[in-house]
């Protein structure tokens, strides 16, 4: 796969990275191997992983929670949370 993208090297220009880019691109368009399709969604899944899958159990249960609040109307300002922050600075335009 890699043999037919003339442009693979760690130390490239921009130009030469956005032409890898559009060169990758081709060699995927033209794929119809589904398990090299697969493979390569693997890696990108690994390359970019969901924060939600990275957050503990405690941190999801708490988004959930305040997305309930924000459901029911429960709103907090920002103001009003900066400054319960220990050591946070409240921009002037929220004063």
């Amino acid at each position: 796969f890699l043999g037919h993208i003339s442009v693979f090297s760690r130390k490239v220009s921009v130009m030469d990275i956005q032409t890898a880019k559009l060169e990758l691109l081709k060699v995927i368009l033209e794929n119809e191997d589904e398990d090299f399709i697969h493979r390569l969604a693997d890696i990108v899944k690994k390359e970019n992983p969901d924060f939600w899958e990275e957050l503990s159990a405690s941190e999801k249960e708490e988004i959930h929670r305040g997305l309930g609040e924000l459901d029911r109307g429960v709103r907090i300002s920002l103001d009003s949370v900066l400054k319960k922050m220990p050591g946070s600075v409240v921009p002037h335009s929220l004063v």
